[in-house]
């Protein structure tokens, strides 16, 4: 794990752009616009090999907002305020803030890991766990993304990926990236 003087370093040097804050040894990641909730009610099934199904999964977008009531059970997406490009010889582990998970809000449900290479907006899947209402705030911290570097060799930047970073493309695209034959493989 770098520590905040590398990532000083690494962020003079433009291996690494950030232009939010730093929090100990790692990036503090506040919430941005939009939001995008999950359908309420929810379709009965979503069939993962139909992108089209899995689309029906989300609300309408809230893209004006200073506060959000998330309510207990209910599960929103919303960007990190500020891009993220990360070079190719680092990666990012992403870590909820402790008081956060301590009211009931889990800020990432999936793998934590950045990919070396990441350039764009992070997605965070925010789940009430709890039982009482919380209310989001735009721009609060939420979580830190940890960076390391890689052992060996460079080979430049890899490509950015085509589905995720934008900041408005919340929805998963899993049906479009992994799409399944007339088999199911």
């Amino acid at each position: 794990m770098l520590s905040a003087e590398s990532i000083t370093w690494l962020i003079e040097r433009e291996d690494l752009e950030w232009p939010g804050q730093l929090r100990g040894d790692g990036l503090l990641l506040t919430l941005g616009a939009p939001l995008l909730p999950l359908a309420t009610p929810p379709p009965p099934v979503i069939d993962l090999a139909d992108q089209a199904s899995i689309d029906d999964l989300y609300g309408e977008s809230v893209t004006e907002w200073t506060t959000y009531d998330l309510m207990p059970g209910e599960m929103v997406l919303g960007p990190v305020a500020d891009p993220l490009r990360l070079g190719a010889g680092l990666m990012g582990m992403i870590g909820g803030l402790s008081h956060l998970a301590r009211v009931g809000l889990a800020v990432h449900v999936t793998s934590p890991f950045v990919l070396p290479g990441w350039d764009g907006h992070l997605t965070l899947e925010l789940v009430n766990t709890g039982p009482a209402t919380l209310r989001l705030h735009h721009g609060m911290p939420l979580a830190r993304l940890l960076v390391f570097a890689l052992d060996g060799t460079s080979t430049g930047d890899s490509a950015s990926h085509p589905f995720y970073g934008r900041e408005a493309d919340l929805k998963s695209r899993y049906a479009d990236e992994f799409p399944l034959g007339p088999s199911g493989k």
